[in-house]
């Protein structure tokens, strides 16, 4: 099999997947429980929590036929594994926010031990981080407080009775430790300078080049909704996020990045096609062919 000249890195929740509340930019209003429209892939506790399009679905299939498509989510690896998410079986899987990086559906141990050294290094171990947020939060607005992998906290609060200087007092403490803090949604991660899917992708394009799986030049494209995916969607070539997340939200914008027309789940069929024309720009056209789709 000859090198690939594409890379493509995906975000998956608000991304490619989505749950019934997040559906919501849909055009063609079709309800959830319709098999034509929408899939389940994913079930907790018995019951369905993410859907794809049925187009998403056949499309990210061929995709990932076509070149190495690297999934990348700040899901735990226990979470990661509950999707059924088309295209796999994954040779790499980005998880933990790039905490951990799965070969084979396997963790694996080197790079997490790079990353626990870079984190001891860089700044304070999560057991003092852990401490100091436990002082400053409360049940009154906190509903749950994990550690994901044990890699980084988050919490899951209440937005109307959160204090309102709470992230921004919290993120100065994190600042000049090693840490830093994103909110995306309800769940307010604080993360290690050393951990994000820039580096991690970074580790798994270094990997494909040597073992002659990617061209040494090759294009880079990535996707996603939230801030912990902007240090991606910069490192990439190209890039695309939906018209909606936290991203949009803060009209965060970049040369490179395009804005997906619709928003909601009609996004990930949208962000789908926009990889598959690149990969048919570089693979069969030339690369200035791809960077005039970028435009």
């Amino acid at each position: 099999m000859s090198a690939s000249p594409v890379l493509v890195a995906t975000d998956l929740d608000r991304t490619m997947i989505y749950s019934k509340n997040a559906i919501g930019g849909d055009p063609t209003g079709t309800d959830l429980t319709s098999a034509q429209h929408y899939v389940c892939v994913e079930y907790y506790d018995g019951g369905p929590l993410s859907h794809m399009s049925t187009e998403t679905i056949d499309q990210l299939r061929a995709l990932s036929a076509a070149t190495p498509v690297i999934p990348t989510t700040t899901r735990t690896i226990a979470q990661f594994q509950r999707i059924d998410l088309p295209g796999a079986p994954w040779k790499y899987a980005i998880t933990s926010n790039g905490g951990n990086i799965l070969v084979d559906g396997k963790p694996d141990l080197r790079w997490r031990s790079e990353i626990d050294r870079s984190t001891r290094t860089a700044g304070m171990e999560l057991a003092h981080v852990y401490s100091e947020l436990e002082t400053r939060i409360d049940v009154s607005w906190v509903s749950s407080m994990r550690v994901a992998d044990e890699l980084f906290p988050y919490l899951v609060v209440d937005l109307s009775t959160i204090p309102a200087d709470f992230e921004a007092d919290w993120s100065a403490w994190c600042t000049s430790r090693g840490w830093n803090v994103s909110r995306q949604g309800r769940k307010i991660y604080t993360m290690p300078d050393a951990v994000s899917k820039s580096r991690a992708l970074a580790e798994v394009r270094a990997r494909l080049v040597d073992a002659g799986e990617l061209t040494p030049d090759a294009t880079v494209l990535s996707a996603g909704d939230g801030a912990l995916d902007a240090d991606m969607l910069e490192y990439a070539d190209f890039a695309i996020r939906p018209r909606h997340g936290e991203l949009e939200e803060l009209n965060w914008q970049r040369p490179t990045v395009t804005v997906t027309e619709g928003s909601g789940i009609a996004a990930s069929a949208e962000i789908v096609r926009w990889f598959s024309a690149h990969v048919a720009a570089m693979t069969v056209g030339t690369p200035q062919e791809s960077e005039q789709l970028s435009k």
